[in-house]
């Protein structure tokens, strides 16, 4: 039984990875400083054999043999630690930024020490505000070093960076996928992404908001499908980095026409001003991840949306028991 250590595992999307990989039969050591993530999103795994958890902030290094004595081998470290919203890197710059670094090189000094392979899950945000749609691999991006977003872009562009420099001097095995867009259940209420905004403000009836005028653009990948992909990715020998994400882009103001239709709300929409060094596009090029992984999204968007809305609709009625 293969065992593999998540951190950031208690996430939206390090939870899905959670259960896929014991799904796939793994040991999994999901480790997480509960910082964004939630014990919501595994309560359902911790009574399982295969299953254990770990507090810890991997800005700290992590020493599995003091807190796991009978873990002798580690054959998988999928590192996705970090805040990843805006609203949430925005309000843990600091934090944001030490993940991307000291954590990465605690993840990395143990890949190398186990032998194991190193998944890094880095972002569409090294691109920047891109100058190029669709954005391939070998895009080198358009980062403002110094804006508020960098915070984040630049953390993975270093953990990117890093990682490759540990293939290269040490020859750890790596992977870094390259994420885009991802929406599904267990993504927070509140956390500002804009899939998750538009879809309670539309239960809600409260005014959807779009900010800038809602031409730019962005591409959704339904969680279930980017799953797939990392665990594909995870067990090739692709060292380069990969896109995941779904091709498919929409402009923000159709989409929130979209959800308003498939919600059947009658929220109106509303304008705001766009923040600093938004991207005006996002769309993946994954010519690589169909040629090297045969992986394509499956998903459509209006099945994945509404998937997504019965689960904010179970977290609006838990939201509203619990006020009584």
């Amino acid at each position: 039984m293969p065992t593999s250590l998540i951190t950031g595992g208690a996430g939206f999307l390090g939870s899905h990875m959670c259960e896929r990989l014991i799904t796939e039969g793994h040991q999994v050591i999901c480790v997480d400083n509960l910082l964004t993530g939630s014990m919501e999103n595994i309560g359902h795994l911790l009574d399982q054999k295969a299953f254990t958890f770990i507090e810890h902030d991997i800005i700290q290094p992590i020493d599995l043999n003091a807190l796991m004595p009978k873990t002798q081998n580690l054959d998988y470290i999928l590192h996705f630690a970090s805040p990843a919203s805006p609203k949430d890197y925005l309000q843990y710059p600091i934090e944001t930024m030490k993940v991307g670094a000291f954590g990465t090189h605690n993840l990395l000094e143990l890949a190398k020490k186990k032998k194991a392979v190193f998944l890094l899950a880095s972002t569409s945000e090294v691109y920047g505000d891109p100058e190029l749609n669709p954005q391939p691999e070998d895009y080198r991006g358009r980062v403002d070093p110094i804006g508020p977003r960098s915070v984040y872009d630049e953390a993975k562009r270093y953990a990117e960076a890093l990682t490759m420099a540990y293939h290269r001097k040490h020859g750890v095995d790596i992977r870094i996928a390259r994420i885009f867009n991802t929406y599904g259940p267990r993504l927070a209420l509140n956390d500002g992404r804009v899939i998750s905004n538009f879809i309670t403000q539309a239960l809600r009836g409260d005014p959807m908001t779009i900010y800038g005028d809602g031409s730019h653009t962005r591409s959704f990948c339904y969680v279930d499908d980017l799953i797939d992909g990392i665990h594909k990715l995870l067990l090739s020998d692709v060292v380069d980095p990969v896109n995941l994400g779904n091709p498919a882009e929409i402009s923000i103001l159709d989409l929130a026409r979209e959800i308003i239709e498939i919600t059947r709300s009658k929220s109106e929409i509303i304008f705001n001003p766009l923040p600093v060094d938004d991207p005006r596009v996002r769309r993946p090029d994954i010519s690589r991840a169909k040629s090297l992984l045969n992986w394509d999204p499956v998903t459509g968007r209006k099945n994945g949306i509404e998937k997504t809305e019965q689960y904010f609709k179970g977290c609006l009625e838990d939201e509203h028991r619990k006020r009584g």
